[in-house]
């Protein structure tokens, strides 16, 4: 069998979990549906294939957040490709199928598994049959989708019809009669119906939901990638001839990537290939597009309420409820959803949660920062939260993780008091280097250079008070920076 390499598109920032999902912290890398991450939820159903290491695709705000899961689940080995910039799945599959072909073995071609990051599957079992059964088809130059049996008249997916039936070659999977262990041709890829064509699609059998997710060799993706978008084949080949290794990072050329036509994998090769194939996929799946969709997958109570945090109701019912760090508490409503975060709070209509994406729109209008950022921010180093601030001074709750180091730095518009609350604190302070331990601390003055490490095993938390005239962010000036973030934008 040949070798299966996992390809997981984590990048994007979708709107449509805000205020949960934010730009610089999405769906993906949330816990929404168990113990783990969206994202390492997708590497772990992966362990009854006989799969490589998995290749994760993401964007530059986002790779410290992949890096960091990954290391939890002991897959963090050089695997994280860097976009440049957004330009939709074709190209980012490129990069993908290229880099795989450098780094296999001579003359190895494998198959890729393509996946995205934040997608909620059920029955793992079923998902795993549904591989093995395309990867014959993969292996014999087929380019193989992956088509969800519909289970109502959903009109927020895309639909692919199928054709005649084809052979997979695992006799022991394609025995049993049911249509949806079988393989077919794709006769048409449709986009997202009405309402009266998609109860027509599900009544005829003959359509399956597009679920984003392929397996191919990698060479066959190129070729037929080559054949329909040269252009996009061109820039992708040309972003791989220079690779710039950076830490677990594979970052390709900056300027040859950005000159990359943007364009989805549907639209670039698989709706214009003689070699589209679909195998069905019964596996209780979910792109957890909207609250509603979350609260269907969700366990519920007797009154049909999901609850997560410190919740409290009465005479309510059919309510999905989120608590972060405050008591909600509900009272004869029926069919919301509640979100509540540390700077926001969410109560829409399930009716109506696909217009959440309406309140985005409109604190990107007015300049706010509740779309990008939540009051807890997280850093390679560890995280922030920003827990009071007024005019001219700001405090904030800072984690540093054991053995990590802020980076050298100063600030032209303001000083800061450190308390350390728990752990060790090792401070570089101008030309003076010392440690501070519990409830000790220590000033900052302006214009000073200034770093923070925590040399211990365990977390290192302190306070930090700002005071000045200018507090943003952006009032960082960096000397030295262990993650590689100098030109970077904080």
């Amino acid at each position: 069998m040949s070798s299966v390499i996992p390809v997981i598109m984590a990048g994007g920032s979708g709107s449509r979990l805000w205020p949960l999902s934010r730009e610089r912290y999405p769906k993906q890398f949330l816990k929404l549906d168990g113990e783990d991450t969206m994202l390492q939820a997708t590497v772990n159903r992966l362990q009854q294939l006989a799969c490589e290491q998995p290749l994760v695709i993401c964007n530059e705000d986002h790779r410290f957040l992949v890096a960091e899961q990954l290391r939890h689940l002991g897959k963090l080995a050089h695997n994280i490709i860097l976009e440049p910039a957004g330009r939709n799945t074709a190209p980012a599959i490129a990069l993908a199928a290229l880099t795989a072909l450098q780094t296999s073995a001579a003359g190895e071609d494998p198959l890729l598994l393509v996946l995205a990051a934040d997608h909620v599957i059920r029955d793992e079992a079923a998902f795993t049959a549904s591989v093995q059964r395309a990867i014959p088809l993969a292996e014999a130059g087929k380019l193989v989708t992956f088509g969800i049996v519909p289970t109502h008249a959903e009109t927020g997916y895309g639909y692919i019809r199928r054709g005649d039936e084809v052979v997979t070659g695992c006799e022991d999977l394609t025995s049993v009669a049911s249509s949806h262990e079988s393989a077919y041709v794709v006769s048409q890829f449709v986009e997202k119906p009405d309402a009266a064509t998609a109860e027509g699609y599900l009544a005829s059998g003959e359509y399956y939901w597009n679920s984003g997710m392929f397996l191919f060799r990698a060479s066959r993706f190129l070729a037929e990638l080559q054949a329909f978008r040269s252009d996009i084949y061109a820039a992708c080949v040309k972003a791989v001839g220079t690779i710039n290794p950076d830490l677990d990072f594979v970052r390709v050329d900056k300027a040859a990537f950005l000159a990359c036509p943007s364009d989805s994998i549907d639209y670039a090769v698989m709706e214009k290939t003689a070699d589209a194939v679909v195998v069905p996929m019964d596996a209780g799946w979910s792109d957890v597009g909207s609250w509603s969709s979350l609260w269907e997958i969700s366990t519920k109570d007797a009154a049909g309420n999901v609850c997560r945090g410190d919740v409290m109701q009465h005479a309510s019912q059919n309510n999905y409820v989120f608590a972060e760090s405050a008591l909600v508490s509900l009272v004869g409503v029926d069919n919301l959803v509640v979100v509540q975060t540390k700077d926001a709070v969410l109560v829409v209509d399930q009716r109506q949660v696909q217009d959440v994406k309406k309140i985005v729109e409109g604190l990107k209008a007015s300049g706010r920062s509740e779309h990008q950022v939540h009051r807890e921010v997280y850093r390679p180093w560890g995280k922030y939260d920003s827990i009071d601030n007024g005019v001219r001074y700001q405090v904030k709750r800072i984690t540093v993780k054991s053995g990590e180091k802020l980076s050298l730095q100063m600030h032209h518009h303001r000083a800061e008091h450190w308390i350390v609350v728990s752990g060790t604190a090792k401070v570089t302070l101008g030309e003076r280097q010392f440690l501070l331990a519990e409830n000790q601390s220590t000033y900052i003055p302006l214009g000073e250079l200034h770093s923070l490490e925590n040399p211990g095993k365990v977390p290192l938390e302190l306070i930090e008070v700002q005071s000045g005239s200018y507090l943003a962010e952006d009032d960082i000036v960096r000397v030295q920076d262990h993650y590689g973030r100098m030109e970077e934008p904080v």
